[in-house]
């Protein structure tokens, strides 16, 4: 790469950081630390746009800026290993997968995925809430971290590879390759894993053995349904950083 490339990558970076934001939003900086091509997968939830209408590709090193309105709610998670046809926008994808296309178009991804989710305001507070879930399983190491908001704002992440702890009967492979790990909920569909039916309360839905593990690697992700207290970040932002395979 050229330093005349290097220069407009450091100014645009630069820009995103510390430009001005939208007065009646919130800028989303969507960062591809990854040695690999990300096709970053966007939902956002009932009655509220999705950007992009859905998904985009992503290079190793890129970064591009999300501006999503005031109090928009949705989720983002990485789509690795996809194959599309530039001329129908069809194919798939090795994990993350919507349908087989290219732009989501208001479909979620096919777990095992690694989500970041967020509402970012409501009718009742201005309050930002942000997580990184691993609830529906792992495929990359993903962080969301706020620029301002003051020093009560926290980081939501999980920066470690849980694949390579991922046991036996989790592990996703493609091609002989470890591609995700599901989450127990995933792997068995029961209540008492997925916190669903009779254990659809904090009561009687309690940390598994795998959840356990999840949190041991990542301490600051969702591991199961009602994994609040350690998991679910608050901040008022004008932007944030949601970074694909962060420094660990």
């Amino acid at each position: 790469m050229t330093t005349s490339s290097h220069l407009l990558r450091f100014c645009f970076f630069f820009l995103c950081l510390f430009g001005i934001s939208s007065a009646d939003g919130t800028q989303l900086i969507l960062v591809n630390n990854c040695k690999e091509t990300i096709w970053p997968g966007i939902l956002g939830t009932a009655g509220h746009e999705t950007p992009y209408n859905g998904g985009f590709v992503l290079c190793s090193g890129e970064q591009t800026v999300l501006e999503v309105p005031e109090k928009w709610s949705g989720r983002i998670w990485p789509r690795q290993g996809c194959c599309f046809d530039e001329t129908t926008g069809k194919g798939s994808c090795q994990t993350g997968d919507c349908a087989g296309l290219r732009q989501c178009k208001g479909l979620g991804g096919v777990p095992p995925a690694t989500l970041v989710e967020m509402t970012l305001g409501t009718q009742a507070s201005a309050l930002h809430y942000y997580d990184v879930s691993l609830v529906d399983g792992f495929n990359v190491p993903v962080s969301m971290a706020p620029i301002g908001g003051g020093a009560g704002c926290g980081v939501a992440a999980c920066e470690a590879d849980l694949n390579i702890c991922c046991p036996a009967n989790l592990a996703v492979k493609k091609q002989g390759k470890l591609v995700a790990c599901k989450s127990a909920c995933v792997a068995a569909k029961s209540d008492r894993y997925c916190c669903t039916g009779e254990f659809a309360n904090p009561r009687r839905c309690k940390p598994t053995v795998f959840s356990h593990l999840f949190k041991a690697i990542c301490p600051r992700a969702y591991s199961y349904a009602y994994d609040d207290s350690t998991s679910l970040k608050t901040c008022r932002a004008p932007r944030y950083v949601i970074t694909f395979c962060p420094p660990n």
